[in-house]
């Protein structure tokens, strides 16, 4: 077979898994159901990712299986030297800049999506998160309750409202993590971090530690509810008119001020 032929299969072939691989990866569901505008976000990013990296895998995949394919050794030629190769300068520019232009292209697009997460809006809550083996707390401040703070093991957000989560531990390194938001924070002694959702989807999602965290790190889960904004005003009047202790503590006390 002519080097041109067999040069001209292999970009074939290359072409047509690639357009496979694409088309698979878009049939494929990775993620749970999205449930906050980061989350689309992030998910737009992941197919980006994807799209780019295929192409590069399959080229390199070619390349190894067309040398292996034209230039495997053949019976008699065990004791025989490869032919002389020399440098080809227009070649390594090629694979050291377009790799470059890639890559600078993915790192500025992910930054873009990093800043429009990370965006605050005008209108937003606040909601305290405390770590402590094996549960997680939450607090909702005054703001939001209008009278005093509210403690509870159940988390409730309102619909297509921004909710800044400002996360501390009592003991280890936890991390609150929201798969259904595609957004983790991890929960650090001594430190207050922060991470901010706008749930889009009405629906209860799981809240699970992602760092191993001691014994009960499998059975530390809780779970968020996205309701409408006006059965989250409820529930929070309900709470607030018989509080109930969390954690140990009075219903009064600030879960923040043990991180």
């Amino acid at each position: 077979m002519s080097r041109r032929r067999s040069v001209t299969i292999a970009a074939v072939a290359a072409v047509i898994a690639i357009a496979i691989a694409i088309t698979i990866s878009f049939l494929i569901h990775w993620f749970p159901a999205a449930a906050s505008e980061q989350a689309h976000n992030t998910d737009r990013l992941y197919h980006v990712l994807v799209i780019a990296s295929i192409p590069i895998f399959v080229l390199v995949v070619t390349v190894v299986l067309y040398s292996v394919w034209q230039f495997r050794m053949r019976p008699g030629e065990e004791l025989k030297d490869g032919p002389p190769i020399h440098g080809n300068t227009r070649l390594e520019v090629f694979w050291t800049a377009i790799p470059t232009v890639l890559l600078l292209g993915l790192v500025g697009y992910s930054f873009v999506v990093l800043q429009e997460n990370e965006k605050k809006p005008a209108r937003e809550i606040d909601i305290s998160v405390t770590g402590q083996q094996f549960a997680w707390y939450y607090e909702y401040p005054p703001s939001v309750t209008g009278g005093k703070p509210l403690q509870s093991t159940d988390l409730y957000v309102p619909k297509d409202v921004s909710v800044e989560f400002n996360i501390h531990t009592k003991d280890v390194i936890h991390a609150f993590w929201v798969p259904a938001f595609r957004i983790q924070e991890d929960a650090v002694p001594g430190i207050t971090t922060h991470w901010r959702a706008t749930p889009t989807r009405l629906g209860t999602y799981p809240v699970i530690c992602n760092l191993l965290c001691g014994l009960g790190h499998s059975l530390m889960r809780s779970k968020i509810h996205v309701v409408s904004e006006t059965r989250f005003k409820q529930w929070v009047a309900s709470q607030v008119s018989n509080p109930t202790p969390v954690g140990g503590a009075s219903a009064t006390t600030s879960a923040g001020g043990a991180g």
